[in-house]
């Protein structure tokens, strides 16, 4: 009976193509853009995760806003606090870096600009403030020149990324050449290695594409505000209660409140995870509006083909066909519908995978778990907006099905 409604179901849609094709349009759509909006948010919790996992196990991470709140149960995690501005100061890192407890502290300040060299100008680019310390707290290596000493933070000096240093100087090593900076002129003294992991921790940055001068240097080039997004902390022992609790205490002492967050590794990509997330699941939603539009063509279609087929349906009953061997050919023939817009639709989001693989430094992932879902979601949208009508050709009286047309 099965094999019967497949094969009626799909001399229907052949018989129909074009109509059929512009139907199926809205699932392709709508799969595509959901299945490429899932793997380019599972691309950046891997990067991002890849980033943070690349410093040091035990790297503290001090961020303004209660982003995480502790239950006798689970952490939450705050993202409104994540969105707000940043209340972090120098004074809070020149304290952290004092701590007995604490190896070594960077500062992560952050510049939009613009930058010149050689092969032209970048605009909205990120430059960031750090000190020398930041190179051993994150891992990051060196491809040529090296990092800026602490007798340099005094100076005009520049360690820059691939990216940027294909973009100002058309060449890898540009070491010893010279960019310009707000109107400031800055020797290029180092250029980082490649960084598979994208972001800065969850820095809104890229290390390949980044500038990173002192952080005198970038105070400079904001009139002497500064943007600290964030203070990386390395503690002296593996074992970083102390070093979270001496932070903690003593920048509750400088800000008077408890206003900002000390993440341990965890922590931090619990953070990443959940913002990325919610904006991936956000997007998403608005993509799957499609799959909804789609459904309601293949409902639409549906009806009329019952309206065009009521003497076939007459027949059918007249010669003993049920009604429900009747809903299962119009059901059957709803599914095939957005099945088969829904491969083409996982076939479409390959292609897109690949073109952005190939032409950008963007890494999204497809899962089997998204092209489950997507498939999943397809036979869903197939079986409810093909019920009514093929519960409409069902329940036809064949006696008046005969004799319409």
């Amino acid at each position: 009976m099965y094999n019967g409604n497949f094969k009626a179901a799909f001399s229907s849609l052949r018989t129909n193509k074009w109509r059929s094709s512009m139907t199926m349009l809205g699932i392709v759509l709508g799969v595509s853009s959901v299945m490429t909006i899932l793997s380019l948010g599972e691309g950046l919790k891997q990067q991002v995760v890849g980033q943070i996992n690349s410093q040091s196990n035990n790297v503290l991470t001090v961020r303004s806003g209660k982003l995480v709140t502790s239950t006798d149960k689970s952490e939450q995690i705050n993202l409104l606090a994540f969105l707000s501005a940043s209340t972090l100061t120098t004074k809070d890192y020149e304290a952290i870096a004092g701590l007995p407890s604490v190896e070594s502290a960077a500062p992560i300040n952050f510049v939009t600009n613009t930058a010149s060299g050689e092969n032209g100008e970048i605009n909205n680019i990120y430059v960031i403030g750090t000190s020398p310390t930041l190179l051993d707290i994150t891992g990051q290596k060196i491809n040529y020149g090296s990092f800026f000493t602490p007798e340099e933070t005094g100076d005009n000096v520049a360690i820059i990324g691939t990216d940027i240093a294909e973009l100002l100087f058309g060449r890898l090593n540009p070491v010893g050449a010279t960019l310009n900076i707000s109107g400031k002129d800055f020797t290029v003294r180092g250029v980082l290695a490649p960084s598979k992991g994208g972001l800065l921790s969850i820095a809104e940055t890229n290390y390949n594409s980044a500038i990173i001068i002192p952080m005198p240097a970038a105070e400079s080039i904001t009139g002497g505000q500064t943007n600290i997004l964030q203070i990386l902390a390395q503690p002296k022992k593996p074992n970083p209660k102390q070093a979270i609790q001496d932070i903690t205490n003593k920048l509750t002492v400088i800000h008077g409140t408890q206003n900002f967050s000390v993440l341990q590794q965890y922590q931090l990509q619990g953070l990443a995870n959940s913002v990325i997330d919610t904006v991936t699941r956000f997007i998403s939603g608005i993509a799957a509006i499609a799959l909804l539009v789609g459904g309601i063509g293949i409902m639409d279609i549906m009806l009329v083909s019952v309206s065009e087929r009521i003497r076939e349906i007459g027949i059918r009953k007249a010669l003993g066909a049920t009604n429900r061997q009747i809903l299962a050919q119009f059901l059957t023939e709803g599914l095939m519908l957005t099945l088969g817009g829904g491969l083409v639709g996982v076939g479409l989001a390959y292609l897109i995978y690949a073109a952005l693989r190939i032409y950008t430094n963007i890494q999204p992932v497809i899962t089997s778990e998204v092209i489950f879902l997507s498939v999943g979601i397809c036979v869903i949208v197939g079986l409810v907006f093909s019920t009514a009508p093929a519960l409409k050709a069902a329940r036809k009286n064949p006696i008046d099905a005969l004799r319409g047309e």
